[in-house]
């Protein structure tokens, strides 16, 4: 029997896991290594990612292969977006990445517009505005005058620069550089008038690769510490809702997608951009897929809100989610609905409290227990989903038939049926593990394991349980929605 093995990374923004993937014969089993914390690091009023913590968990998992004597064929590493880190001339690393939740960028959008309009800026991009992107990160900086950057010889996205730490080889893998507004996905390349506007040079960047790619190999040192030998590291698809989208269990190209985690993203896989009036009034996005393709999608706040609430709820009681899904149950439906996507959601102190302060601002029931604020998450993002499918129905190219549910929400049965009520069509959910079998079919492929993106699918289908929900109570949910777009605010 002829199998392979595939080292994952995939690191969320409040978490992180290794993966062992293993393929014989079309046959695919997935076992987790290690699973750890990504952690936020506050201090001198800036937030921060512990890069070399995520890097420590790397080594970690390696070395847990090399203790189990098990074969690696490739490793690979996703991320989330736009984060970056800073290299000097020698290499080395110049300070900790900041994260995108760093207030700093508060206000980077309306400064940058004084150089070139928003306007200019999306038809040049097609990418979604949000006050992190990474031409706002870095114009942000220079205004700061940040002394890393100043100095810096390299920028990498945070998966090349992991990547660069395993093998001392840098490069620009497409997809987590298309999540940074100041790539033009009709050129495939970054746009000179945006770097020139931030005082940023193309050669900071590293070689531009596609996914598939082979970086380099582990290093010597590495080696010595895993107890490995030169094992290749491929550069996948490096942002991580790249990877998930390539594990969509697809029949037919007639699909979109929500990739449900901490952020919900949901959307369609087009061949080219779509960057027009509407794209632009909406904000939605163009990000770079595999095999050439676009993913035009919108940003939606997902399960950040319920995991916020959670860790709320630990200084006194410690609910599962199973407990919160019977108590969203039992609570009434409809009475309390926000925009997940308001700004008072990105980031609060308390996001009970905030949710309470949005429902008191639009003159509704103000939610009191653990069952009542679920259930207003719960009943909100499905109401958004349908709100933003909408929105897809207009701009899509085809008819779009059914909704793939990916990613960790791809387990909550309720949220998925309440989406499938809302949105009015068949929602198939699975794989939850969408990110790390995306991330190692590529390397699959890379392999020579499977032919194609249609040939990867068709594996992840035939080895994933997958479960449909079809819609119902479509009146009331048809009702529950007008509610909501009398609530819908965007200034709160």
């Amino acid at each position: 029997m002829e199998c392979s093995n595939f080292f994952a990374v995939d690191l969320g923004a409040t978490s992180g896991r290794t993966i062992l993937g293993t393929l014989c014969n079309r046959k695919m089993e997935l076992k987790e290594l290690t699973r750890f914390p990504n952690n936020i690091i506050e201090t001198g009023e800036h937030f921060y990612w512990d890069i070399l913590a995520l890097y420590y968990e790397i080594i970690r998992g390696l070395k847990i292969v090399a203790q189990n004597k098990i074969k690696i064929q490739s490793i690979g590493i996703d991320t989330w977006g736009v984060d970056f880190a800073l290299f000097g001339k020698d290499g080395a690393l110049l300070r900790s990445p900041y994260s995108y939740r760093d207030p700093q960028t508060e206000d980077s959008q309306e400064e940058y517009f004084k150089k070139i309009s928003k306007e200019e800026v999306y038809r040049i991009t097609g990418i979604q505005f949000m006050n992190f992107n990474s031409l706002f990160q870095l114009d942000t900086l220079q205004r700061n005058e940040c002394s890393a950057l100043k100095v810096a010889d390299k920028i990498l996205f945070m998966p090349d620069a992991l990547s660069y730490m395993l093998t001392k080889r840098m490069v620009t893998e497409y997809t987590i550089a298309s999540t940074s507004q100041m790539l033009n996905p009709r050129s495939k390349r970054f746009e000179k008038s945006l770097l020139e506007s931030i005082n940023i040079y193309e050669n900071q960047f590293a070689n531009f690769v596609s996914p598939g790619t082979q970086i380099g190999v582990l290093t010597p040192e590495i080696q010595k510490i895993t107890g490995l030998g030169p094992v290749p590291v491929i550069a996948v698809a490096g942002h991580d809702t790249a990877s998930a989208v390539a594990a969509v269990p697809a029949k037919t190209s007639h699909f979109a997608y929500l990739s449900s985690g901490t952020w919900s993203l949901m959307g369609i896989e087009v061949k080219d951009a779509i960057i027009n009036r509407q794209s632009y009034e909406k904000n939605f996005t163009n990000e770079g897929g595999i095999e050439g393709t676009t993913r035009f999608l919108k940003n939606i706040c997902g399960m950040w809100l319920l995991e916020r609430c959670r860790k709320e709820w630990e200084a006194t009681t410690n609910y599962s989610y199973g407990e919160l899904i019977d108590a969203a149950l039992a609570a009434k439906p409809f009475q309390s609905l926000i925009n997940p996507d308001a700004p008072c959601f990105a980031n609060p102190d308390s996001m009970i409290n905030t949710i309470r302060y949005y429902c008191t601002k639009t003159k509704q029931h103000e939610p009191q227990n653990h069952g009542e604020i679920t259930r207003c998450i719960f009943d909100s993002l499905a109401l958004r989903y349908k709100q933003v499918m909408g929105y897809l129905k207009d701009m899509s190219p085809f008819y779009i038939e059914v909704l793939h549910v990916i990613g960790g929400g791809s387990k909550n049965n309720l949220l998925n049926q309440f989406t499938s009520n809302a949105v009015g069509m068949p929602v198939i959910a699975g794989p939850s593990e969408g990110t790390a079998i995306g991330n190692i079919m590529i390397q699959a492929k890379a392999a020579g394991k499977v032919k194609d993106i249609v040939d990867m699918r068709s594996v992840i289908s035939d080895n994933i349980e997958l479960n449909r929900f079809e819609p119902q109570d479509s009146t009331l949910w048809e009702n529950a929605y007008k509610m909501y777009i009398k609530k819908y605010r965007e200034d709160i």
